[in-house]
């Protein structure tokens, strides 16, 4: 068996927080034993309000951040210590799409400088072959040759999403963190964006991690999708099957929140209230205080994120399979009165 590209095994990220000059630091948990799989050029999506551990994440599968307990294996090897010579090596496997992109590009630098940078610092071909490679590069991202002199100040947002994803790129990367790419971006330029990943993707095989709290966004470019919340993952499937048949009601109401043609908003199962303060974590389940069909046991004991087979993991009291309700469907809105049904 060919081992898996990505293979992150129940990572935790703690942060310690002070309250008050003299007060002893508590200890955050942002990600809360999180394990994922991810092969060679396929899509893995993460979805979750903001404050779910997504972006956490993204930066701890880079090497970014370290984690507090497990460990990232990429490509059958753990992840180096940051800032060592073995993780910038590993670092020109992989590459990160942030969520600004004006953020992220340096605006004292043209275009084709800063595209062409990676290749400067890893020192990788002749200076011929670097020039010929953002060439390359940025007609392959469709941008012409009259950017590549110009600042990113003188780009379009769309424009400048582009230069990124070249930058990222150049250094024919075998793995895309890809941290809410198309947020900032007008909803005609989003799909632009995310059509072209799907081609680059297509056409060099590289795997990506698609982080986003958008559901329909993901879906299209996603095979299997994580839902996080608080931390933690509370369901993980493939994409279509999830986003017909959730088992979590957490899910349930993130894809019955997406638009979809022919749904009334009154079919909608809205999440009542906000995420609880991750420093004060509820006992139990960490969404029964927003869960409509929360039990008694709910409050007390924390579910496992157990397999119910069909490739399909929640962490839900309530869910053994039987619970499906296709959402897509204008009759698929009773699914929080289905799953109270259940719970009687």
């Amino acid at each position: 068996m060919t081992r898996s590209l990505l293979d992150v095994r129940s990572i935790a990220r703690v942060y310690d927080m002070h309250h008050g000059m003299f007060a002893k630091a508590a200890g955050v948990r942002a990600v809360d034993d999180v394990s994922l799989l991810l092969e060679r050029g396929d899509t893995l999506g993460i979805v979750g309000e903001s404050g779910s551990g997504k972006s956490t994440t993204g930066r701890v599968v880079l090497g970014l951040e370290p984690p507090s307990a497990g460990e990232v294996l990429f490509d059958g090897r753990p992840m180096p210590r940051h800032g060592s010579p073995e993780w910038r090596k590993a670092r020109m496997r992989m590459q990160m799409i942030y969520q600004d992109p004006f953020g992220a590009l340096d605006r004292r630098m043209p275009v084709a400088a800063q595209v062409r940078e990676p290749l400067d610092i890893h020192a990788i071909g002749t200076p011929a072959d670097r020039d010929a490679r953002v060439g390359e590069l940025l007609q392959a991202v469709g941008l012409s040759a009259s950017v590549t002199k110009r600042f990113p100040h003188e780009l379009s947002g769309g424009q400048r999403q582009r230069v990124v994803l070249a930058r990222a790129l150049i250094t024919r990367p075998d793995l895309l963190v890809c941290d809410e790419p198309v947020s900032a971006l007008d909803v005609s330029i989003q799909a632009q964006v995310v059509n072209l990943l799907s081609d680059l993707q297509a056409d060099l095989g590289i795997a990506m991690v698609f982080i986003s709290h958008d559901l329909r966004v993901v879906r299209q470019v996603s095979r299997r999708i994580a839902v996080m919340y608080l931390g933690r993952i509370v369901e993980e499937g493939d994409a279509d099957d999830l986003f017909v048949r959730p088992e979590h009601p957490y899910t349930r109401a993130l894809v019955s929140a997406a638009p979809m043609p022919g749904r009334r908003m009154a079919d909608r199962d809205m999440l009542q209230g906000e995420p609880p303060n991750p420093a004060h974590r509820p006992s139990g389940c960490s969404f029964h205080p927003r869960c409509p069909v929360a039990l008694a046991r709910c409050r007390t004991e924390m579910p496992a994120l157990a397999d119910l087979g069909g490739n399909r993991l929640v962490a839900c009291h309530l869910a053994t399979g039987a619970n499906s309700i296709d959402v897509a469907s204008p009759s698929g809105s009773a699914a929080a009165r289905t799953m109270e049904g259940a719970a009687r």
